[in-house]
């Protein structure tokens, strides 16, 4: 294996009206992230709907509501980092609220989530100045808008 292997799924049909071609984009964005982390692996994105993600909210964190994106790093030393899901509803209503395109937030949300399986967090104050900060580059380097 020389670089990422990502297998990108959708299971809602949401993200056919809300962002063409997002499986491409988020393929895109993620791999580009994996080059500049020089991460080898495997990984798995999920472009779902809002009630997946609410039930993984509840069972794993404790809040029962949906949430934008989830990660779930591997915790094994293998090949395999994770898988990550998106919900298509909440990246529709986080766009309108924020004013950002919906292809836009997307690409910033893989990429956060994708961070995640890297280690990257954001529990304190300094762990999400520094995810934020290579999050902004990462988005920039691609031309893509500052999500913060």
């Amino acid at each position: 294996m020389s670089s990422l292997e990502l297998t990108v799924l959708v299971e809602d049909d949401a993200w056919d009206a809300l962002v063409p071609d997002a499986q491409g984009l988020a393929a895109r964005v993620i791999a580009y992230a994996a080059a500049a982390e020089a991460v080898v692996g495997e990984a798995t994105l999920l472009l779902t709907g809002d009630a997946a993600l609410q039930s993984w909210n509840r069972q794993f964190r404790g809040q029962d509501k949906p949430t934008n994106v989830l990660a779930f790093p591997d915790p094994g030393e293998g090949p395999y980092l994770g898988d990550i899901a998106i919900a298509a509803g909440v990246l529709a209503r986080e766009s309108a609220a924020q004013d950002k395109r919906p292809a836009d937030h997307l690409a910033h949300l893989a990429l956060h989530g994708f961070l995640h399986l890297l280690g990257y967090d954001h529990e304190s104050d300094e762990e999400a100045a520094e995810m934020e900060a290579r999050e902004t580059a990462l988005l920039a380097e691609m031309g893509l808008p500052d999500p913060y």
